[in-house]
């Protein structure tokens, strides 16, 4: 993985309307989304060249701006041609996108009608989020202190920068204490998701995983429940009270950084990765790299 600042870098980017030198493209101090998180993303993968349900993506980021009260001003297909543009002018193979729109500099202050709506993509290298030896072993996860909100107190359905906020400040808490990643209840004290990352369970070759209510219902999750119940899987989604994690056997993480994490351990709760785990974690990579399933 490139270890260089992202504001230092070759490259390109697709930044309103135009492919401009990834140094070049930089917004000012005051602009909108940086002061009040006017600003929607999306995180996609490239495999082997292609982008990985990329309509669906697109898709969800022009709901997310809806759901903010803003218009891109740009069509499915043209936020879909911007990222291919994108990966072909940093020749992306095998890495990672990063989609955003975000209210400009035009007005400064909570209201913000008249701000400018900006788009760009960017794409680097990127490979996967847990390194191997990790990942196999199942990584270690901590209970937050933070929750997930209610639907009635922030946009949960928008993939909207500010609700990353707590997830940076969960994570930051678990890394400090030797954690890999956090795991956050919900505002009803109901198991919710990871920081960046949907999560699963397993008891008696069922799968188990938390209704997406208040948290963003991802389109990796979709994709592994559909692999699921294609190997003839019961997949059950369900509230998750903290204390049912005793009686599971297995958990994973999902999501397009992710991917397929196994999970070892929640604080005082201990999974062992076992067959489901490992069979989804084949069938998610045959699926992205588009190969015919064993």
């Amino acid at each position: 993985m490139d270890t260089a600042s992202f504001a230092d870098r070759d490259g390109y980017i697709w930044f309103n309307g135009e492919l401009v030198p990834w140094r070049d493209a930089n917004v000012h101090v005051l602009t909108h989304g940086l002061h009040y998180a006017s600003s929607v993303f999306e995180g996609e993968r490239v495999y082997d060249g292609e982008i990985f349900k990329l309509t669906e993506h697109s898709e969800r980021l022009i709901k997310s701006a809806e759901i903010l009260g803003f218009d891109i001003g740009l069509t499915v297909e043209e936020i879909n041609k911007a990222c291919l543009e994108t990966v072909a002018a940093n020749k992306i193979v095998d890495g990672y996108i990063r989609p955003i729109a975000w209210r400009g500099s035009e007005m400064m202050g909570v209201s913000a009608q008249q701000s400018k709506i900006n788009f760009a993509v960017a794409a680097w290298v990127w490979p996967s989020y847990f390194d191997a030896e990790t990942k196999m072993k199942g990584i270690r996860l901590k209970l937050s202190d933070w929750k997930r909100p209610s639907p009635e107190t922030i946009p949960t359905q928008s993939k909207a920068a500010g609700l990353y906020m707590i997830c940076t400040l969960s994570k930051h808490k678990a890394e400090s204490e030797g954690y890999d990643d956090a795991v956050m209840l919900d505002y009803r004290g109901r198991v919710a998701e990871a920081t960046g990352a949907n999560i699963f369970f397993t008891k008696g070759g069922v799968l188990y995983t938390p209704t997406p209510d208040c948290f963003l219902d991802g389109i990796t999750r979709r994709t592994v429940i559909d692999l699921a119940r294609a190997r003839g899987i019961e997949v059950v989604e369900k509230a998750i009270m903290p204390e049912e994690m005793a009686d599971f056997e297995e958990c994973f993480l999902t999501g397009t950084a992710a991917e397929v994490t196994p999970v070892g351990s929640i604080d005082k709760y201990t999974f062992t990765p076992g067959p489901i785990c490992e069979q989804l974690i084949t069938d998610y990579e045959n699926c992205v790299r588009r190969r015919a399933a064993a």
